[in-house]
């Protein structure tokens, strides 16, 4: 199946889902295919920050609901959650920002949120905000890279020189996502 029919068949809907679960990848591709025209990049933006946005206030009420579960507790009582916990009491506007960039902990980084003192509308609020600037910073490389790839003369017109693209996407974002875990590490060690 070409990638046309793909993006014909589940276009922003994949988008939506794939940013819901650690998907840096797939908000990627979608400002790589809005290059080609086959989606308009706003709609990629809005359908990757809404799925990024639900799928992070659904853990983050997790977080919130069972806190006081027994599994949940002895993963909290951990040394290293309680300075995680410490971390994110301190700066936390910073923490909602800076952990969709931190490669590997997506998703546990909203029910620790939600374990916190942190109000949920202040979540919400703050969560609301990230996930577009996240979902715009995102597509936009993707669309970037498109842009620069083109200059070059590549043409992305078959899944292999998607495939590519995206591999290399994927890197970077991961190693954008351990420098910058690495980073945080040296300042208050989780």
């Amino acid at each position: 199946m070409t990638i046309e029919a793909l993006i014909a068949r589940y276009g922003l809907f994949a988008i939506f889902a794939g940013a819901a679960i650690e998907g840096e990848t797939v908000v990627a591709t979608g400002g790589l295919i809005a290059h080609r025209g086959l989606m308009s990049m706003p709609l990629v933006i809005l359908a990757a920050a809404s799925g990024s946005f639900l799928a992070d206030q659904g853990f983050f009420q997790i977080g919130r609901r069972y806190r006081d579960h027994p599994r949940l507790r002895r993963w909290t009582a951990r040394p290293a959650f309680q300075r995680a916990i410490g971390l994110i009491e301190r700066h936390p506007t910073g923490f909602v920002f800076a952990f969709r960039f931190l490669w590997g902990l997506r998703t546990v980084s909203p029910i620790a949120l939600g374990t916190s003192a942190i109000a949920w509308h202040r979540f919400a609020m703050l969560n609301a905000i990230a996930a577009l600037l996240w979902a715009g910073l995102v597509a936009t490389a993707g669309y970037a890279l498109a842009a620069t790839l083109a200059g070059l003369g590549a043409r992305l017109e078959h899944l292999p020189h998607y495939l590519i693209a995206i591999a290399g996407l994927g890197i970077v974002f991961a190693a954008f996502g351990l420098w910058l875990r690495h980073r945080l590490r040296r300042r208050a060690p989780l």
